[in-house]
This record gives structure tokens, sequence and C-alpha cells, in this order.
């Protein structure tokens, strides 16, 4: 079992920047992938980073440049850097921890990009 709480979503400008945290149940270090994903209204939920336990990273084509995902096995914690957001980045962003062949969920923290 792995449980995770997401943090760090807000209301922000376009341009500006947000650090979104998941701070997981149990250590991260042996979880095959963590990632965020997001869900806008009205659409599906769609990938926007992972991280591999040995720090390969993967990211969406439309945050490339723009975010960042980190990992601190240490605290257990998986960031998301956001930098240069725009109105479309408005969504819930979920955190995931794919772990022993399931895919276990945050609750989601709203980020809202004003224009």
């Amino acid at each position: 079992q792995v449980q995770l709480v997401e943090s760090g979503g807000g209301l922000v400008q376009a341009g500006g920047s947000l650090r979104l945290s998941c701070a997981a149940s149990r250590s991260i270090e042996s979880i095959n992938a963590m990632g965020w994903y997001r869900q806008a209204p009205g659409k599906q939920r769609e990938l926007v980073a992972t991280i591999t336990s040995g720090g390969s990273t993967n990211y969406a084509d439309s945050v490339k440049g723009r975010f960042a995902i980190s990992r601190d096995n240490a605290k257990n914690t998986v960031y998301l850097q956001m930098n240069s957001l725009k109105p479309e980045d408005t969504a819930v962003y979920y955190c995931a921890a794919d772990h022993i062949n399931r895919r276990y969920w945050g609750q989601g923290t709203q980020v809202t990009v004003s224009s």
C-alpha cells in the first residue's frame, strides 16, 4: 500500500511558478515510477511527467522546458516545479505511484492559472 498526499496547488498569474509536492507514506526508493497527471474540466486525465526509481524522466510535450519533476528519497517526496505557467495548465494535479503492478493515486491539488 502507498498513500500519497499532494500539496502546493493554488492560484497564480500566467507566467508565474508553483511547486507541487507529493509525500508518500512509505519509502519511495523501491517504487518503480512516480509521476504527475492532470485533469482539466471536461477533459480526460493526462500525463504531465514521470520519474523512475533510477531517475529517468519523461514529460508531456506541452510542459517540456517549463516543468521539472524530481524526487527526494530521504523525504519520500516527489516534486513538480512548474514555471512559465499558462492558463491551459489549469487543472487538478494528481500524484501517482506505480508499485508492484498497481497504480496508487493521491487526492489531487487544484492549480489555477489566471490570464
